[in-house]
């Protein structure tokens, strides 16, 4: 079982959406729809505090004429993306707990209703099907299933093993509130920053010090995931840095280079290297603490 919410368009065509799902007119996305009025990346929903959630993305929408950034899914909210372009909610499942996978290499990660496990050149769950990885795991109805990519697959659940060249990794049965990302992150003390973000330049200012100052491809690396302003699958935020790059390889290595600059520069400025960051899942977010204030002027 995995938490997932059943949408109903006008049409009346029924989707089911799982946590990390996106909804926008880019045809890649969990649920495309075909409207100028609607991003590319509209919307997401998300697992937090026990609760399914819509989190606003690259669009704004409304429920009962208010404009919203994020809201609880519950059956029979009607959700406005743009005019005359509505979503019901017709169903939420949340169960009490979810499917994880966790080894020696790899920290505990809920599993996506499809995944797949690289293990070169470093072992990396992600999001999505992806035949050349060495293994998938993917949901079928109440249970799920998994297979390398020189066997067949086979039913797994709490306690199973995978066994992949080099690494070993065990299935395991995670708590519902302990499986999605906590509204607020905080890890310890941290000096509250200052970002503003303009697409090809980014500000990160602390009190009484210089500002950290970023330019060309890191600063639209930070712009972009402030612009989404929540987790986004690393191959939809590599399209919006490299467009015309369709090779996945070469652009998941140009963005772990740049994502590795990023944390360099962070760490000789003295700043948390931790405000961008991975979930393990293939997302990648900006990490806000406490205090923290960001200003989108892209």
């Amino acid at each position: 079982m995995h938490p997932r919410v059943l949408l109903r368009l006008a049409d009346g065509g029924i989707h089911e959406l799982v946590p990390g799902d996106i909804i926008g007119r880019q045809p890649a996305v969990a649920l495309p729809l075909d409207d100028g009025r609607v991003s590319e990346a509209h919307a997401m929903v998300s697992l937090r505090g026990g609760q399914l959630c819509l989190l606003g993305l690259r669009g704004a929408f409304a429920i009962d004429g208010k404009p919203v950034d994020r809201v609880p899914l519950r059956p029979g909210l009607v959700i406005t993306l743009a005019p005359q372009v509505e979503l019901e909610v017709v169903e939420v499942v949340l169960p009490d707990d979810v499917l994880g996978i966790e080894g020696p290499d790899l920290p505990l990660r809920a599993l996506p209703g499809v995944a797949s496990i690289h293990t070169s050149p470093s072992l990396r769950l992600v999001r999505g099907w992806d035949q050349r990885a060495a293994a998938q795991v993917w949901s079928q109805g109440e249970s799920w299933r998994a297979r390398r990519t020189d066997g067949p697959a086979r039913p797994v659940g709490a306690g199973d093993t995978l066994e992949l060249p080099g690494h070993s990794l065990v299935f395991v049965a995670i708590p519902l509130m302990g499986a999605g990302q906590s509204v607020t992150r905080q890890g310890g003390v941290a000096e509250p920053l200052r970002i503003i973000a303009t697409f090809d330049s980014v500000h990160i200012h602390r009190r009484e010090r210089v500002a950290l100052h970023l330019g060309g491809m890191l600063a639209r690396l930070v712009s972009e995931l402030v612009a989404f302003r929540g987790p986004v699958p690393w191959r939809m935020l590599a399209a919006e840095l490299w467009p015309t790059e369709e090779e996945p390889d070469v652009v998941r290595s140009r963005l772990d280079t740049n994502l590795a600059r990023l944390r360099s520069k962070l760490l000789t400025a003295g700043l948390r290297t931790d405000l961008v960051r991975s979930d393990g899942t293939g997302q990648l977010e900006l990490v806000a603490y406490p205090g923290d204030v960001i200003e989108d002027r892209t």
